[in-house]
């Protein structure tokens, strides 16, 4: 039996091995800046697509929603897929199929096949969400792995950075459909660098997946989301109804898709839990204010987008730097900082809201949040995955992303419910187009207060997150990285 010896830093193989890494992570960085200028740019032009349609309430909401419900749902089972028929492989198909579906959804004649097209796009940011990180973690040695993590979650800052002014000057000067158009040269692009770089992995053994489980993650996710976006308790019924039965099925299933004893440990618990409660405190935070300053302030789409820079640059800034601490200061510590800082900024949102509030308090929060979920990002992931049993990171990894996944949905549909209940059912339309600020004062005073409900529901999930990643101490890691 062969045993792998650990790469020595500073050996000649160790510099091979960091050449490749980095390799590596040009091309996952690539696939996290075509998801994250995708997701930033429509969050900023929504009201333009809107307008365009004619869309109702609960249609614009859906252009957002389908695509983050189908690669949720779909994460954990495209994890499953590629240990089954190489990670290499559906990792350039999810390019392939992305790439696609943008330039159909370019083309869509109505906003029915828009969300379609949208939903098909979520298919393939699965397959690359899922195996992203797994690519990464396989390519850099142990003690290099946070210093990766942080480049790569940096790169996913950085498309959010430059997508909501991307967003806005697109959708003014070339029209909406360019959102969309704009991702198939940077998918081509991708998928010609990721085949020419990316290694070829042995395959897993033939396993089966769990085609009934993802089957009813699929609908309990589904009618949480119609139940949440329309105000309606009939599907949220469904919904739970359906857990009981995913727990009996799961329990059955030879390879589960939501497999809970790889998370057995109560690092990998609260970690997870932390995840899912930063995701939901953060991840609607551009969509809300580019709708704040369009709805309540009236300015365009490039306006607006420039306005939320402060998220992004506070992302790129922090993500690399707590990749760069995270040789000298524990993943835990960033996490936990991270929750922190996020709930910090939230809370100066929270306590200044109105039309007329100074910017610089706004830019504030906004800054503050983004370093919080830039360092939470970083150290959060460096603690999963290092923790994570191998021969099942494929899978593990896309649990944990669902998991982080769901409350991203959660935190688009539950803002847009809370923010547009302030306002009567027939304005609610104008705060998706964006022109609520034309109707009235007093519309304009409502959805303020509407602002101001959703900034402190988000700021409470938040730091329910800071006490997750608190409780997320390593007793019960087996494994630990090598000194460098």
């Amino acid at each position: 039996m062969t045993v792998a010896v650990p790469l020595r830093p500073g050996s000649p193989e160790y510099a091979h091995a960091m050449r490749y890494a980095w390799r590596v992570c040009s091309v996952t960085g690539l696939g996290l800046v075509l998801i994250g200028i995708s997701s930033s740019t429509l969050n900023v032009a929504l009201p333009e697509v809107v307008r365009h349609f004619h869309a109702g309430p609960l249609a614009s909401s859906w252009i957002l929603l389908s695509n983050l419900l189908v690669s949720t749902a779909t994460l954990v089972f495209f994890g499953r897929v590629a240990d089954l028929l190489g990670r290499r492989e559906i990792y350039l198909l999810g390019f392939a199929i992305f790439t696609a579906a943008s330039l159909l959804a370019g083309i869509a004649p109505n906003v029915g096949l828009l969300i379609v097209m949208r939903a098909v796009q979520g298919l393939g940011a699965a397959m690359i969400l899922a195996n992203g990180t797994v690519i990464i973690t396989a390519a850099f040695p142990p003690d290099r792995l946070s210093q990766g993590m942080g480049v790569y979650m940096a790169t996913l800052s950085v498309a959010q950075l430059a997508g909501p002014t991307l967003g806005g000057l697109i959708a003014g000067a070339l029209g909406w459909r360019w959102i969309f158009w704009i991702n198939v040269p940077a998918g081509l692009v991708a998928l010609v660098w990721g085949a020419f770089t990316l290694r070829k992995v042995p395959k897993g053994p033939r396993e089966p997946v769990d085609a009934l489980g993802n089957l009813i993650v699929f609908v309990v996710l589904s009618a949480a989301l119609i139940a949440i976006s329309q105000s309606d308790p009939l599907p949220g019924l469904l919904a739970v109804a359906l857990v009981p039965v995913l727990v009996l099925v799961e329990r059955r299933a030879r390879h589960p898709v939501l497999n809970l004893t790889l998370f057995g440990g109560r690092m990998l618990i609260f970690a997870n839990l932390a995840s899912f409660c930063n995701a939901l405190a953060r991840s609607s935070l551009i969509l809300l204010v580019g709708l704040y300053f369009q709805a309540a302030r009236g300015v365009d789409a490039l306006t607006a987008g420039l306005g939320v820079l402060p998220v992004p640059i506070g992302m790129t800034l922090a993500s690399p730097i707590a990749g760069a601490l995270g040789r000298r200061v524990s993943p835990y510590a960033l996490s936990v900082g991270g929750c922190v800082a996020t709930a910090t900024g939230l809370l100066v949102l929270g306590l200044s809201p109105g039309a007329a509030t100074p910017y610089w308090v706004i830019g504030l929060g906004l800054f503050v949040a983004g370093c919080g979920s830039g360092a939470f990002l970083t150290g959060n992931t460096t603690q999963v995955m290092s923790a994570l049993p191998p021969g099942s990171l494929g899978v593990v990894n896309g649990f944990r992303i669902m998991i982080m996944n769901i409350g991203i949905v959660l935190s688009v549909a539950t803002t847009l419910t809370v923010l547009t209940s302030s306002v009567t059912p027939e304005l609610r339309g104008q705060v998706y187009a964006g022109t609520l600020s034309r109707v009235s004062p007093v519309a304009l005073q409502e959805l303020m207060s509407g602002f101001q409900r959703t900034y402190v529901a988000l700021f409470g999930v938040a730091v329910l997150g800071a006490l997750c990643a608190a409780m997320a101490s390593t007793p019960d890691i087996s494994r630990s990285s090598p000194k460098a």
